[in-house]
């Protein structure tokens, strides 16, 4: 009686998991945005192409104007015929829907925010993504009562080579250190004598 109840108890958990299993592969979606380049080969690209913008380059027809900025500062002053993205919401179908319709097109995204690196993080995930038409606009936002003013960023540009320094970290991170192994030197074995008692002096 006993084993038949054991039985079953193991078939009604062995159906209870297995009806788990199959309500999570029909309810299981797919990351609508998966990244399409590693961080190594976006690091890689990234130093080798030119993808920053000066302020004089913006009479390209090819270029589009990405506002990364909030609302707020967006309609507080920005750049003539940008479109406002807030990066927060940069992943957003509408917004996807808004990269892929420039990259059909031929068109280059260039994101700008108040400074570079407030555009950085926007431009690598949409870089990763796929998206190779994204530029970043080296400038410098501010205000003077209430005016936009907005002036060009100098970015230092790495004078080492980059690629170099990947690949010759790969290498070294593939290759198998050689561990010498030393044999210790033997121990030494100090013998020490026992001291005779010297006989009790006197008698009882």
């Amino acid at each position: 009686m006993k084993e038949l109840e054991k039985t079953k108890r193991i078939s009604i958990a062995a159906v209870i998991f297995i009806l788990a299993v199959i309500i999570g592969l029909l309810t299981y979606k797919r990351p609508k945005n998966t990244y399409a380049i590693n961080t190594k080969s976006t690091l890689e690209k990234i130093t080798i192409e030119n993808y920053i913008v000066a302020l004089n380059e913006l009479k390209n027809p090819e270029y589009v104007l990405i506002d990364i900025r909030n609302q707020y500062d967006f309609e507080k002053g920005h750049l003539e015929n940008a479109i406002n993205i807030y990066a927060a919401e940069i992943l957003s179908a509408d917004n996807i829907k808004v990269f892929k319709e420039l990259e059909i097109s031929n068109k280059t995204a260039v994101l700008y925010g108040n400074n570079p690196q407030e555009a950085n993080a926007p431009f690598l995930i949409l870089y990763q993504l796929g998206y190779d038409n994204i530029k970043l606009l080296a400038i410098e936002n501010s205000y003077l009562q209430n005016k936009l003013i907005t002036q060009n960023s100098e970015i230092e540009k790495s004078e080492a080579d980059v690629s170099a320094f990947i690949n010759e970290s790969i290498k070294k991170a593939n290759t198998t250190p050689v561990v010498k192994v030393v044999a210790a030197p033997p121990k030494k074995v100090i013998t020490i004598e026992k001291k005779k008692k010297a006989p009790a002096e006197g008698g009882c």
